[in-house]
């Protein structure tokens, strides 16, 4: 499998994904600017979205989107650590952390990168992740991970977008449990490995 990747962006996320569920994979850059790959292919000809990331299947089929990825990465491995098993209520807990994430959380990042933005609007929008980190912050209470234990998809997509935070200028000060769980899962091995080949992978 293929995975389409640009350093620093959600694409870590099913990076994470495959490498904790042991899944061979080639990485792929592509470049966000220019929309184009490594290899100087037309990234929309990959993915019209124009967006990271995408995962190639061996069958030349493409999946996009970082919660159906995850998932289907984690089903196909039968990995139920990641996605629980489907029907269970272990897998509706983790499907909603990852559409909350997706929907308050990487949503509420993306203006913060867009130069058109003003200073005020920018304020507004970090206000609100602030008041987001807040609920989450008391929902890890005692907690190793979003639901408890094992690591699952949703984690890895919480620490992915919460990187962003330092270069966004988004206020972390006060949340310890968000702070903890990062730096745990800054820890893991597989989620190591997959920073540091993305940052030697040269295009």
């Amino acid at each position: 499998m293929k995975l389409y990747f640009s350093s620093g962006t959600c694409s870590l996320v099913p990076h994470i994904v495959l490498r904790e569920a042991k899944v061979p994979i080639e990485l792929v850059r592509v470049d966000l600017r220019t929309h184009q790959t490594e290899h100087g292919v037309d990234y929309y000809g990959i993915n019209p979205k124009g967006s990271v990331p995408a995962l190639e299947l061996d069958n030349g089929e493409r999946i996009t989107e970082v919660p159906v990825i995850a998932q289907y990465v984690a089903d196909t491995a039968h990995n139920v650590d990641l996605m629980p098993a489907a029907g269970t209520m272990a897998r509706y807990r983790v499907m909603e952390w990852l559409n909350y994430i997706s929907s308050e959380l990487h949503k509420a990042y993306s203006p913060l990168f867009n130069a058109s933005f003003d200073e005020a609007a920018r304020a507004l929008y970090r206000t609100a992740l602030r008041k987001k980190y807040e609920y989450i912050n008391k929902e890890l209470e005692g907690r190793e991970y979003l639901t408890g234990k094992p690591f699952t998809a949703a984690d890895a997509y919480l620490f992915t977008v919460t990187r962003w935070a330092k270069h966004a200028q988004v206020d972390m000060s006060g949340f310890d449990n968000v702070k903890a769980f990062m730096d745990r899962v800054n820890q893991r091995p597989t989620v190591r490995e997959a920073i540091t080949a993305e940052s030697n992978k040269k295009a």
